[in-house]
């Protein structure tokens, strides 16, 4: 039976067919959204604007591992059956590069004009509860803050976000040990939950805002069963139990400050290319830098943002000289703020789980295998003590 004519409401959940996955996209398309959504190009699957159901990644998944990245056919039709890839959506809500500012000389005069970027309104469709909390943890940035970014803030505010909760770990995700996935439980209008059974392809909807309940309620939907419901429960729980990597979250940043000169940073450092890869993809990561240009006459000048890392020397440059010169410096300087120093600075870690450092570092570094090390030494070595303490030996 379809209620596609009562009242959408929170709370319940509810069953939309495959066959109508198009007529949610027209909704968004009505109520002038443009769609961004995952798309294969480049051997990759990448977030870029889609105008249908033919532009998604239909009947594809990818293998991950550290340093390994590869698309692989699937047995069945599923539109969303694969793990995050190396984009993610910050390069919408906070782009790599953003002109700010022109200045144009004429006739003796000059003439200051804002570049900064109009807001559009954008439907991201297939966000996973990973970067649901990413895209959280910059709202503490840039939007609640004592610095409010105003191009941040403005895209912020034009956004419809359609999640997915996942139905295949990736061999480098680690969410659930995080505690930010894979099943999504807040900050979304709308969350999808896609199950196919032999003869049957359809998604569990749950409504998360009243924008979720006005595009749900303009295409078919019924109530769902408690098989349904069995159904997308057992999706996030297998997601769960096939996480491809696992890290012991418990204080890791007293772990971090009492491992400041760990000989582990050494052993990191000998591997790292300090290329900023882990930086580019992960979602989180928001460092900039302002660049200033001019052009070869010298009448127009432009100041724009870029993104930055902290794995370059000139991240660190001040006065004359560079604070963090060498790999270990910087991997330390990356690390212990991602999962640790994060916290004392925004309340939460800066690390979601997603794995993407892990998956597009070249030399396949991993930092749960990093933090496990340091973790391993000082268990051996609380043990140790204690163990004397006992008298033994």
């Amino acid at each position: 039976m379809t209620t596609a004519d009562k009242p959408v409401q929170h709370g319940i959940r509810y069953v939309a067919e495959r066959s109508d996955f198009d007529r949610l996209l027209s909704a968004l398309h009505d109520l002038d959204y443009a769609i961004v959504g995952p798309r294969i190009r480049d051997g990759a699957i990448l977030c870029e604007e889609i105008s249908g159901s033919e532009d998604l990644p239909v009947g594809w998944t990818d293998l991950q591992d550290g340093g390994t990245y590869r698309l692989r056919r699937r047995e069945d039709e599923a539109l969303f059956g694969y793990p995050v890839g190396p984009d993610s959506w910050k390069k919408f809500l906070f782009p790599p590069r953003v002109s700010l500012m022109k200045a144009q000389q004429e006739a003796g005069t000059v003439r200051i004009e804002s570049q900064e970027p109009a807001p559009r309104r954008l439907a991201f469709l297939g966000v996973r509860s990973c970067d649901l909390h990413a895209i959280a943890v910059q709202d503490r940035v840039f939007v609640d803050g004592p610095y409010i970014d105003p191009i941040y803030q403005s895209q912020r505010r034009n956004l419809c976000l359609i999640a997915v909760n996942c139905g295949q770990a990736g061999g480098t995700c680690f969410c659930e040990s995080m505690g930010t996935g894979p099943g999504v439980d807040r900050g979304f209008d709308l969350a999808l939950t896609e199950v196919i059974e032999p003869g049957e392809h359809y998604f569990v909807v749950d409504v998360g805002s009243d924008l979720g309940a006005s595009i749900l309620g303009r295409i078919p939907h019924r109530l769902a069963g408690r098989a349904q419901l069995h159904a997308a429960e057992g999706v996030v729980d297998n997601t769960a139990a096939h996480m491809g990597r696992t890290m012991d979250a418990t204080d890791l940043n007293g772990l971090l400050r009492r491992n400041y000169e760990h000989p582990r940073w050494d052993d990191v450092a000998s591997r790292c290319l300090t290329c900023g890869n882990c930086t580019l993809v992960c979602p989180t990561c928001f460092c900039s830098s302002i660049e200033d240009t001019t052009d070869l006459t010298g009448q127009t000048a432009e100041r724009s943002r870029r993104w930055e890392s902290c794995f370059t020397l000139g991240h660190s440059y001040i006065h004359g000289g560079t604070v963090r010169s060498s790999p270990r410096s910087r991997y330390r300087q990356w690390m212990t703020h991602k999962l640790g120093t994060w916290w004392d600075q925004f309340g939460t870690s800066g690390c979601v789980g997603c794995g993407r450092c892990i998956t597009w570092c070249p030399v396949a570094i991993d930092l749960t295998e990093e933090m496990a090390a340091i973790r391993a030494t000082e268990s051996s070595e609380i043990g140790s003590k204690g163990g004397n303490e006992h008298g033994n030996t």
